[in-house]
């Protein structure tokens, strides 16, 4: 698909859409719980369909409604071989493995080339010292085995997704267990997100100090009704049409939100008072947006990029390569992008949407500018899939084609 854009400025009050992080592992603990949760405030995107379907694939039962869902858990109940679909989603992926490895039976998890292409070496290393039966092929993620308490080393930064699928598992295991996290530490916030919620569905799990997670085994999930907050990381991309001369008011967001990608309104700010020196390690997921603005007003230069390179696309040399049909130049090393101060030009062609939803809507955000088009638009049904309708609302003209 193609989504085509008239230089438009945006106006008006709009709220954000619901944590597509929070409500990823408020569905999780709740299909872990024996009994009906409710989950208020969700937003049926293909990443929280994954959700859906892994969850009902070790037994839950989920009804879903407009706004909210009821999940009726069992434990889990799985027997058999287990099949666990991912389609594109990193989050489900990795929250699932470790389910997968205390299941004791066979289990495969599915998803897309891309999906099954990212790196997956901490569940690698685990399996291979408990003797728990890891392969991966064109099929797909195959696991089989029982996980154990005990002590865990994980790397801080790679990815805090493998922190929070231990998280899940270890208060069911016989035992206490310990995770030491090897510095240096990214997206710490991602586990604070993980720990509040097993808190409101019963869980005991804190941080000893700095680089230690303490989680009492033997633990039991209590179901309990819950309200999806606020998503910083997608209201930022309602957020940016204010640094391009509209005038927007986001609401939903919550003051005291322990999201790390809160920090945008800082990072806006600061992008448009100068060029500063941003570190982006703890909010990846922001780095297409702070590139966008960077590019529409003074520079920037971003440190803590390697991890782009690990999401649905290469982000940081997407970016780059997408502004340059913009005349905008930049500089990409291994871990810091450099984005010049520039002045932005139509592009002469389609730009590529690399199949990935926050590359689409940054470069959405600047052809709302300039005017212009990029492909792959339906790769925002990802985690925003109305995303259109509510710039759209907001006075953006763009339309959508196949």
């Amino acid at each position: 698909m193609i989504a085509s854009f008239m230089p438009s400025v945006a106006r008006g009050d709009i709220m954000a859409p619901p944590s597509k992080s929070m409500a990823h592992r408020y569905m999780i603990a709740a299909a872990l719980s024996d009994g009906k949760s409710r989950i208020d405030n969700i937003s049926y995107s293909e990443d929280i369909l994954a959700t859906i379907d892994c969850i009902r694939a070790i037994g839950a039962t989920v009804n879903e409604y407009e706004d909210h869902i009821e999940v009726i858990g069992r434990g889990i109940s799985a027997g058999g071989k287990v099949k666990f679909c991912c389609r594109e989603c990193g989050s489900t992926l990795r929250f699932f493995v470790p389910i997968a490895m205390m299941l004791g039976t066979e289990a495969t998890l599915v998803g897309s080339k891309t999906l099954l292409s990212r790196p997956m070496s901490v569940y690698e290393e685990i399996a291979a010292k408990q003797n728990i039966e890891y392969c991966k092929d064109e099929a797909g993620i195959h696991v089989k085995g029982k996980l154990c308490a005990g002590k865990y080393e994980v790397p801080g930064n790679i990815s805090s997704q493998f922190i929070t699928g231990l998280l899940f598992v270890l208060p069911l295991l016989d035992g206490d267990s310990t995770i030491r996290l090897i510095p240096p530490v990214d997206s710490r916030s991602y586990i604070e997100l993980t720990l509040k919620a097993l808190k409101l569905y019963g869980i005991e799990a804190y941080f000893v100090n700095e680089l230690e997670l303490h989680v009492s085994g033997n633990q039991q999930y209590r179901c309990a009704d819950v309200t999806v907050e606020g998503d910083f990381s997608n209201a930022a991309f309602l957020d940016v049409f204010n640094t391009i001369g509209g005038e927007v008011k986001v609401g939903g967001l919550s003051a005291d939100s322990t999201q790390g990608d809160r920090v945008y309104k800082e990072y806006f700010k600061k992008l448009l008072e100068g060029k500063p020196t941003l570190d982006i390690s703890n909010c990846p997921d922001l780095g297409p947006v702070l590139m966008a603005v960077a590019a529409m007003n003074n520079g920037g230069i971003f440190t803590g990029t390697r991890r782009l390179a690990m999401k649905e696309s290469d982000r940081g040399r997407a970016m780059c390569e997408e502004l340059g049909k913009l005349g905008i130049e930049s500089r990409m090393d291994e871990d810091e992008i450099e984005i010049m101060k520039g002045e932005l030009v139509p592009p002469s062609e389609t730009l590529n949407g690399w199949n990935d939803h926050r590359i689409v809507m940054a470069v959405a955000t600047l052809l709302s500018r300039i005017g212009g088009s990029v492909d792959d638009a339906q790769a925002v049904n990802k985690s925003f899939p109305d995303y259109y309708d509510r710039i759209r609302r907001l006075g953006i003209e763009v339309s959508v084609r196949e």
